[in-house]
């Protein structure tokens, strides 16, 4: 291990530098051929369970791209088993929950977390990783809402046609619903902050399906909730979901540090709208199948738009891709990097 790369803390709590800290969503994963190889032999939750492999697959890409943080290799799925979830990751379709909740009696099935019986293997990555890595280590969690879709849905959806229909038409259900989520992502995340968790993202990813009126009424109660409980912690927390651009106002109420930004609103944009947090995002992870010229472009509009700004991290507006090259991720971390630090 070399000297620490606190660039991403210092952008998180927004007296970052001219230099960007870079990191990408999905960077440990399916873009990387060592890990494709490991598939070949182990599960998603099988290298999970097994936290020597686990934090191999995290501290590559930090190796591989010289990115300023780490992320947790898990999915926001990993908690679910312990509470009672028969959850699968099929390839090609995502989770696939094979005992959907269809009432109240099933909500009330769910059990309660306890992470050091339940996720050991969680809390000892991290703690195995704090021993390796020379920047900060973030750690996630899925959000109620997303967590909920899939867990009403059976899997991913296009309508969360039975979502809805349980917000809207059964209250005390989806209160019920909400409370325990909560209460799971709280004991989560403080299981795996006091393991040595650096920053805290939770992702809903599927929020945006929601109006502004709806996410006020329905789930920005449990996410304040949330952040106030974790803001104790006295980490940076980040949130995100995709098509928020309507939600951003919300959020910036919320007790979080960052707010990660699509491709869909960009920096001038949110700052025009009032939000002050520190931003993370956004560059389309689809322009990195295109020349790199473009992406080259693409970037520099970006770190142009940024560059007297302290409480910017460079990320993607979405996960990385499996088809997302890593020599092309090694080169635009190297560009971030080097134009936006080329007057300091």
């Amino acid at each position: 291990m070399g000297a620490f790369n606190d660039r991403f803390l210092r952008a998180a709590n927004g007296v970052g530098e001219k230099t960007k800290p870079v990191w990408y969503m999905r960077q440990a994963g399916r873009s990387q051929p060592e890990y494709r190889e490991l598939k070949k032999k182990y599960s998603l939750f099988g290298i999970t369970k097994d936290p020597e492999l686990c934090a191999y697959v995290t501290k590559l890409p930090v190796d591989q791209y010289n990115n300023d943080a780490a992320i947790l290799y898990k999915d926001i799925m990993t908690p679910l088993p312990a509470i009672g979830v028969d959850v699968e990751i099929k390839s090609g379709i995502g989770p696939v929950i094979h005992n959907p909740i269809k009432n109240k009696a099933d909500i009330e099935r769910l059990g309660s977390l306890d992470p050091g019986v339940d996720v050991p293997h969680v809390i000892e990555t991290i703690k195995l990783l704090r021993t390796q890595l020379d920047v900060p280590l973030i750690t996630f969690a899925g959000a109620p809402f997303t967590m909920a879709s899939y867990m009403i849905e059976g899997g991913p959806s296009k309508s969360y046609e039975n979502t809805k229909a349980m917000m809207y038409g059964s209250k005390e259900e989806w209160d019920l619903l909400m409370d325990k989520l909560s209460d799971l992502t709280i004991t989560y995340a403080k299981a795996q902050i006091a393991a040595g968790a650096q920053a805290f993202q939770i992702f809903d990813s599927w929020v945006g399906t929601l109006s502004a009126s709806d996410y006020r009424t329905f789930v920005k109660p449990t996410m304040a909730k949330i952040f106030s409980e974790l803001k104790k912690e006295d980490i940076p927390l980040i949130t995100f979901g995709v098509g928020t651009r309507h939600l951003l106002k919300e959020w910036n109420d919320l007790d979080v540090d960052v707010i990660g930004l699509d491709w869909r609103t960009s920096v001038t944009e949110a700052r025009e709208m009032g939000i002050q947090k520190t931003l993370q995002g956004n560059l389309d992870p689809a322009i990195l199948l295109a020349p790199w010229d473009t992406i080259e472009a693409r970037a520099k509009k970006i770190l142009d738009e940024t560059e007297n700004d302290p409480s910017f991290i460079f990320n993607l507006g979405h996960g990385v891709t499996p088809s997302i090259s890593p020599d092309t991720l090694r080169r635009l971390t190297q560009f971030v990097h080097e134009y936006s630090g080329r007057n300091q």
